[in-house]
């Protein structure tokens, strides 16, 4: 009887155990899988289209070599970026596009940890991309035409295009997502975007009364066109602004250095989705790629738009 109760027992013991386990199991299983809501899914992959932009392009400035040659498996098989080189920078810029490039891989990564994602769009980098822009910004060709990748200069007035804007998207995109989850990540990407805006708008303020070479324009001037050219583009008003403002949008109303871009409360300016394509396509709509992004952006969000446009493709 004893040997019969201590057996009783320890098969007890055993399937208290077990069941602890499964529940345990249940539990890691149900978080593993937690789905987030479509909203939050759609609002998160579409800035994969600028983080896969930033990490090609501060990639190849600084390194001459992209994600196909640091992170291969975070391309999803893309196409490789057109046009895009290292740059010819000093050591200083050349240590911070660096440091840039490598936080815009561990950006794509936490995007493609949280949703599935979508593979890396054609981009295009090329100087034509960016000499378009200038073109644009001041309304006439320049000559000789804009090449990003020619000096520090150049390059960082190039940079001053892109981490912005995908900024003024995290902001816009935070009112509306629903889940923990994704509110921790977009915090954590607005937080790092906003840094490299603020470098790189340092970087530029020091030298806001220096000609551009061998252009009739200074630094300053070139912020404020391209500022400008986003407004237009994105049809909304103000949501950018260079480094040198009228003093009624200085800070307070009361100073004309503007070191950092923000509205009458120095607060970030936002923009949705529909905003940001029209400036990334560098033809004010939505429905029609160009620019950066020759075939168009990616995602739910992105492709929704392209349906409704000539250039659309299954």
């Amino acid at each position: 009887m004893v040997t019969s109760s201590s057996a009783i027992f320890a098969t007890s013991g055993q399937m208290i155990i077990t069941i602890i386990l499964l529940i345990l199991l249940e539990s890691t299983t149900s978080h593993a899988n937690f789905k987030l809501p479509k909203s939050d899914t759609k609002l998160l992959e579409f800035p994969l289209n600028l983080e896969y932009l930033e990490c090609e392009f501060f990639l190849f400035g600084s390194l001459g070599r992209g994600l196909d040659q640091i992170q291969p498996n975070l391309t999803g098989g893309g196409p490789p970026p057109i046009g895009v080189k290292q740059a010819n920078l000093s050591a200083l810029i050349r240590d911070i596009i660096t440091q840039f490039g490598y936080q815009e891989v561990g950006h794509v990564r936490a995007i493609k940890s949280t949703i599935l994602g979508f593979p890396r769009p054609l981009l295009n980098l090329s100087e034509a991309a960016f000499a378009n822009v200038m073109n644009n910004a001041f309304g006439e060709p320049l000559y000789p035409p804009f090449d990003p990748y020619a000096n520090d200069i150049n390059y960082l007035l190039a940079s001053y295009v892109i981490p912005y804007v995908g900024l003024t998207g995290y902001v816009g995109a935070n009112p509306y997502l629903l889940s923990p989850i994704a509110k921790k990540l977009v915090a954590g990407l607005l937080g790092i975007e906003a840094g490299q805006d603020a470098v790189i708008r340092s970087l530029l303020y020091e030298r806001k009364t220096e000609k551009v070479i061998p252009y009739n324009y200074t630094v300053a001037e070139f912020t404020n066109r391209i500022s400008e050219l986003r407004n237009k583009l994105g049809h909304t008003g103000i949501r950018d602004e260079g480094l040198i403002v009228p003093r009624y949008l200085g800070a307070e109303g009361r100073i004309m250095g503007n070191i950092l871009s923000g509205d009458k409360n120095s607060l970030s300016y936002s923009r949705t989705p529909r905003q940001i394509l029209r400036i990334v396509y560098e033809n004010g709509n939505e429905h029609y790629p160009g620019g950066f992004y020759p075939r168009g952006a990616n995602g739910t969000i992105a492709r929704k738009y392209l349906k409704y446009g000539a250039y659309f493709k299954e």
